[in-house]
């Protein structure tokens, strides 16, 4: 049978019912409850209730920091009623069909390792750019999860080391919201008021506001990337989200990262920039294919 599979996210939960060769049917979404965990259950029994005579089971993919083994979420991100719960003890209670969990970034790292761009890679980084930066971490042919299961955590790591604060960490440096938000300040407006694609159309224009915002976040990009090379030499570093179907960031991002590499004197491997196969579908493909390694 098909699988519900849900891709929780700050402000839509995303869903479809997806089969074993990758089909989506009913594709959609709801706005995500933000008052409370019990709100946030009855979400996901809602879209149960409606689906249950065409799935035998529930994948999800949440932000937060997420013991996939149990799926007790230790921190939560933007979905604070989360934290130090059991999100799937908590669905049980009205829900009885197996089901999963994993976040968000480890499962776009999964939906590519298993079904899109880094198939035959035994070690690949995946970037999801949006509000903040998702990661996920494959190393060795296997998803990274860590002491811990905060391997992946991106959005944290510091672009200054000698400065503290969050928002010297890299999701405020290099997400698609720190370009808005720069663009915004620039222009004096409300970054409600603008979003990521009308950013690039700005660029398109030759807005030099908008312009100096992308050369902005694709330093801090490239030069992230080029760190992962280090420390992982992995083949292919990944870019996906909403951002990332806009061709000019993975060629600025490339250039930049190939700038790098010539400024040292010494011959180092470098690692394939690519965007993800799936992009906005990578969460959802990502959480049925952790559904189908925790009930194999």
């Amino acid at each position: 049978m098909k699988k519900l599979v849900i891709d929780v996210g700050g402000t839509l939960i995303k869903y479809a019912l997806i089969d074993d060769d990758l089909k989506m049917y009913q594709k959609g979404e709801v706005k995500t409850p933000l008052d409370s965990q019990a709100s946030f259950v009855k979400s996901i029994v809602e879209l149960y209730q409606q689906f249950k005579d065409e799935t035998d089971g529930i994948a999800l993919s949440m932000p937060g920091n997420i013991d996939s083994n149990t799926g007790y979420i230790h921190t939560p991100g933007a979905l604070t009623y989360n934290e130090n719960t059991n999100i799937i003890d908590a669905l049980h209670e009205y829900i009885d069909v197996n089901i999963s969990v994993e976040n968000d970034g480890k499962c776009a790292a999964l939906a590519e390792l298993y079904y899109g761009n880094l198939q035959g890679c035994n070690n690949g980084v995946v970037l999801i750019i949006g509000t903040g930066i998702g990661g996920g971490i494959i190393c060795n042919g296997q998803l990274v999860k860590g002491d811990d299961f905060f391997a992946g955590e991106v959005s944290f790591l510091y672009t200054d080391l000698k400065a503290k604060g969050f928002e010297k960490m890299f999701a405020f440096k290099a997400s698609t919201s720190s370009l808005v938000r720069a663009v915004a300040k620039a222009k004096n407006t409300d970054p409600e008021t603008i979003n990521g694609k009308q950013v690039f159309e700005m660029i398109k224009n030759n807005d030099q506001d908008a312009i100096a915002a992308f050369e902005e976040i694709t330093d801090y990009l490239a030069g992230a990337i080029y760190n992962f090379n280090c420390i992982l030499n992995p083949k292919k570093v990944l870019l996906g989200g909403g951002i990332s179907k806009q061709p000019l960031l993975l060629e600025t991002v490339n250039k930049k990262v190939n700038d790098i590499y010539a400024s040292i004197p010494f011959n180092i491997p470098h690692t394939i920039i690519e965007t993800t196969k799936y992009f906005n579908d990578s969460n959802l493909l990502g959480a049925l294919a952790n559904f189908h390694l925790m009930f194999k």
